[in-house]
């Protein structure tokens, strides 16, 4: 029991350590709320697009001294812009058009920080520094965090609406433009949030495998959403302490737990799970043998 206590008190004896809970708690959380509606209207490439896209603007912030997510929420927006404006002016589809503009950012970052490697860490960029957020980057968490989550409590059964039916959202006066803007907008503010934790690489994971596994357990999204954020709240938390013990990359850690509490409920999920099907599969074989 002492020593179970000892593994869970040693790191918090560390500032840094103190720090990077904190801020891998709230960009967990802040992931896992927006993951859902990102699993039910099916965006989860778009959410891949746009925290990949945001790198040049990650780049260009350091070298300019200005506040990263400045940079990297206006290069998340522009990307935003780009794929509307090449859907609408072309006959590509949309994962056509998101497949182009990420790619072409993503490569103009890796130019730009080849250019200044003296300047740019690279691998605190592509892979998250949670272990080196300065008082300065945690307010920034902090704030940009109960912003999303503001919105997000205000305008829940609006994005809920949009995301199972835009046509009725329409049809009762509400504007699934501006909606989806708005949740655009959240999703760059997102990634801005959880590039701290994670870095450019593993953002996608973080905005897409919460909600996900969580879709597997329930169907209901008042549900869902308590669901994505305990299991990505957990996941935060344990995967930066096992990164402490362990000595490994935290945002590597968290993500990996992540995808095993994902594997572990696509495996035993009471209705969506593998055994679960298995099993109906096998009841109904029987029953047809009997009939």
């Amino acid at each position: 029991m002492n020593d179970i206590v000892q593994l869970l008190v040693e790191p918090l004896q560390f500032g840094f350590m103190q720090r990077a809970l904190l801020v891998s708690l709230v960009a967990g959380l802040v992931c896992a709320v927006l993951s859902c509606w990102i699993t039910l209207i099916g965006w989860s490439l778009l959410g891949d697009a746009v925290s990949h896209a945001v790198l040049p603007g990650v780049v260009l912030a350091y070298v300019l001294a200005l506040p990263f997510s400045l940079g990297a929420f206006l290069f998340g927006s522009l990307a935003v812009g780009l794929i509307a404006g090449v859907r609408s002016t072309t006959r590509l589809k949309g994962d056509a058009a998101i497949g182009v503009v990420f790619t072409g950012l993503f490569a103009l970052g890796l130019v730009l920080v080849s250019r200044i490697p003296s300047q740019v860490d690279l691998n605190h960029i592509l892979f998250g520094n949670v272990l080196g957020v300065t008082d300065s980057d945690i307010l920034q968490v902090l704030v940009i965090a109960a912003v999303v989550l503001a919105v997000a409590l205000l305008k829940r059964r609006d994005l809920t609406l949009y995301a199972f039916d835009p046509t009725h959202a329409h049809a009762i006066g509400l504007n699934p433009r501006r909606i989806s803007a708005l949740l655009l907008t959240m999703l760059a503010l997102t990634v801005v949030v959880a590039l701290q934790a994670v870095g450019v690489i593993l953002v996608t994971a973080m905005l897409i495998t919460p909600g996900a596994t969580a879709f597997l357990l329930t169907k209901r999204v008042p549900r869902m959403l308590a669901v994505a954020a305990a299991l990505s709240v957990c996941s935060s938390v344990l995967g930066t302490y096992l990164s402490f013990h362990l000595d490994t990359s935290t945002g590597g850690m968290i993500v990996v737990c992540q995808a095993v509490v994902f594997a572990l409920v696509h495996l035993a999920a009471p209705e969506q799970g593998l055994l679960a099907r298995a099993a109906r599969r096998r009841a109904g074989e029987r029953a047809a043998v009997r009939a």
